[in-house]
């Protein structure tokens, strides 16, 4: 809310630090209390992240490369989960810190961010609105009393709209998280893999994932975003058995491969869906609001899978011995099967805007935040001109590709 009040770029960067003073604090608690105290306070600048990042990053673009965009902007979770797996395989192990090396590893990743964020320019956007004839004339005052207002007529306008995107992110969290966090317990438990292993697996993964992000975000601006977004969906149901069935390294691994293809693939959409999706003023309080929802309803996927392998066990062979093991295989395979068809559903019964032009519209301190921002206005005609430009550049590479 911040952000579409003030502007994308100083809330996002006071989250990024905060980000990185609590990764910092992580690694110096003793107890698990106070673990958990700092997690807690982590997940207030953790869930400020995404909204302002998409918002950020695809209202600055020209419409024709916004698909491809969210695909790479997505991916960053995955780069970032690949980052945090290689200094879980290399560095842990060799420094006497141990796991509190990630978390100061961390700390200085976020930090970064922060200070890379603080070099660039406010959103294009912002910037109009904020030196519009008319908003200058505004106090802050009188600004803020607008967004409120113009917040009680979207929520009233749009609350199914709001339901909606909830349940949806909720069914991708669930595809997300079902397939990640237990992932590693489910190779060593059930599959006897080696802690290194394991983490080598995830790394293959997390690589089918950004391959399948980018191509699922690049192909969603030729054939839509709902049809991209079950092709992938069809894509994780068809690889499962791959997934779970197997019992060595190679195949576990090609199936990690090719299922986190299809769930970043999918995922990879979801960005610009929800921006073209949301009421056009509120594109970081609307999407980011509706993923961490999502997010937090889905948080107990792995804590259901574990549930269920207590309930469905199998046996394997370990140092010539039968060991009785709880069967996270068939748990998963069941779970995500179940999730796979419930956001297909979902996204059968969802809007579509492909193409929409959200950033011609007023921001949420201007009145009438639904409406499209005067065309006579300088500061639009500039970003028009822009947003041309770009749009000229790529039809330009495209004829000179296809010559």
């Amino acid at each position: 809310m911040l952000s579409d009040r003030y502007g994308r770029k100083w809330p996002l960067v006071f989250n990024l630090i905060l980000v990185s003073v609590l990764e910092l604090g992580a690694g110096f608690t003793q107890t698990f209390h106070q673990f958990l105290a700092v997690r807690s306070l982590f997940g207030i600048g953790m869930g400020g992240v995404w909204g302002l990042a998409t918002a950020t990053a695809l209202e600055n673009l020209p419409v024709e490369a916004r698909g491809i965009a969210s695909g790479i902007l997505q991916e960053g979770y995955a780069i970032g989960y690949l980052i945090a797996a290689v200094i879980n395989l290399w560095l842990v192990p060799e420094v006497s810190a141990g796991w509190r090396s990630l978390f100061w590893t961390a700390s200085g990743i976020s930090l970064f961010a922060a200070f890379v964020r603080v070099l660039l320019p406010e959103s294009e956007v912002f910037l109009r609105a904020k030196n519009s004839d008319g908003n200058k004339e505004k106090t802050a005052a009188a600004k803020t009393k607008i967004f409120i207002r113009e917040t009680n007529t979207m929520l009233k306008k749009h609350w199914m709209l709001c339901i909606y995107a909830v349940v949806l992110m909720t069914g991708f969290n669930f595809l997300s998280h079902g397939t990640q966090d237990l992932y590693p317990t489910y190779l060593t438990a059930t599959k006897g893999f080696s802690s290194h292993s394991a983490t080598v697996a995830t790394i293959i993964g997390n690589c089918g994932a950004i391959a399948g992000g980018v191509f699922g975000g690049w192909l969603s601006q030729h054939i839509g975003r709902r049809l991209t977004m079950i092709i992938h969906v069809f894509v994780i149901a068809a690889f499962i058995p791959l997934w779970i069935l197997p019992s060595t390294f190679g195949p576990l691994s090609a199936g990690a491969f090719f299922l986190q293809f299809g769930v970043q693939g999918a995922w990879g959409v979801i960005p610009i869906h929800l921006a073209e999706m949301s009421p056009p003023a509120f594109r970081a309080t609307f999407p980011g609001l509706a993923y961490q929802l999502g997010n937090m309803a889905s948080s107990a996927s792995a804590q259901i899978e574990a549930t269920g392998g207590e309930h469905l066990r199998t046996t394997i062979v370990q140092k010539g011995k039968s060991v009785n093991v709880p069967d996270y295989a068939s748990v998963q395979g069941i779970f995500i099967g179940a999730v796979a068809a419930f956001v297909i559903l979902m996204i059968l019964i969802g809007p579509e805007h492909l193409g929409s032009h959200f950033e011609k519209h007023k921001t949420a301190f201007e009145e009438g935040q639904e409406s499209e921002i005067n065309d006579n206005d300088p500061h639009v005609a500039t970003l028009k001109r822009d947003n041309s430009q770009r749009s000229s550049e790529v039809d330009e590479k495209k004829s000179e590709e296809q010559v």
